[in-house]
């Protein structure tokens, strides 16, 4: 997390997500203030290097001071934003954890990626594709897909083709596989897509999520999990599904806007 401080309070939080190691501090700050305008004061919280600094101090164009608090108001603001960090990492963990629990999964569900199709009157079909990593939004690996190989509404043959062409890519690319996907619909739509992941010899778990009653499908299993509605597992479901909803839905009016112009 990184915060700005504006007359001894913090505001402007971005969030950032990336790999650990040893030296993650400082080449996480080299890479935001190489595209980012560095403050007169840096307060981290431990030492950095002495070249970092005068890196930093070059790209400002001046001395940029950076300070390692032990006492006083700067201790406590960069406590404050440690205690940020801790409580979203730690709450976003729950969330995977649950998740894990309620599906069964083999492992920690860090990288999850949901599918969504979105159709106006019958017009400009799309798909879209968002990414959660570490339980939020990663929206650098959001995708969207405008549908080729369907005529007509035919939500069954729209998320097979959307899955196909994800997957296949994401083998052609030689790219990690997520650890979960999830579908915006019901056993209809799982079916096709779990069908697409079975002819590319994928074994990635895949589940459904039905709208209307917010019921969660898993394939080979007759009828829907016994999750409720308000449970951590089924309340972070309807977040991602939501969200690939949302971003199909911007994608469809921007379709349609641009062929109104034309």
């Amino acid at each position: 997390m990184l915060f700005k401080v504006y007359k001894g309070t913090l505001e402007d939080k971005q969030d950032f997500v990336f790999a650990f190691g040893e030296d993650f501090l400082e080449e996480f700050l080299v890479q935001y203030y190489s595209e980012n305008d560095p403050p007169e004061e840096l307060i981290v919280p431990e030492p950095l290097e002495e070249s970092f600094v005068e890196f930093l101090s070059h790209v400002k164009g001046k001395k940029v001071k950076v300070t390692v608090p032990k006492q006083g108001e700067k201790k406590e603001l960069l406590e404050l934003v440690l205690k940020n960090v801790e409580i979203g990492f730690f709450g976003d963990r729950k969330k995977l954890e649950a998740l894990q629990t309620k599906l069964s999964l083999p492992k920690l569900p860090n990288v999850i990626e949901c599918f969504d199709i979105s159709h106006l009157s019958g017009t400009a079909t799309v798909g879209s594709m968002v990414q959660f990593r570490g339980g939020r939004p990663d929206k650098h690996n959001y995708r969207r897909f405008k549908i080729e190989g369907v005529e007509g509404i035919d939500d069954f043959a729209s998320i097979a083709e959307v899955v196909r062409r994800r997957y296949s890519r994401l083998i052609e690319d030689k790219h990690e596989m997520p650890d979960l996907i999830i579908i915006d619909g019901g056993k209809g739509q799982l079916s096709s897509a779990f069908q697409e992941l079975r002819k590319l010899k994928l074994r990635v778990p895949i589940i459904s999520i039905a709208k209307r009653e917010e019921e969660i499908y898993v394939p080979g299993l007759k009828y829907p999990l016994p999750i409720k509605k308000d449970e951590k597992a089924s309340l972070f479901v309807q977040e991602i599904r939501d969200e690939a909803h949302r971003f199909a839905i911007t994608y469809n009016r921007l379709l349609r806007q641009k062929s109104l112009i034309q």
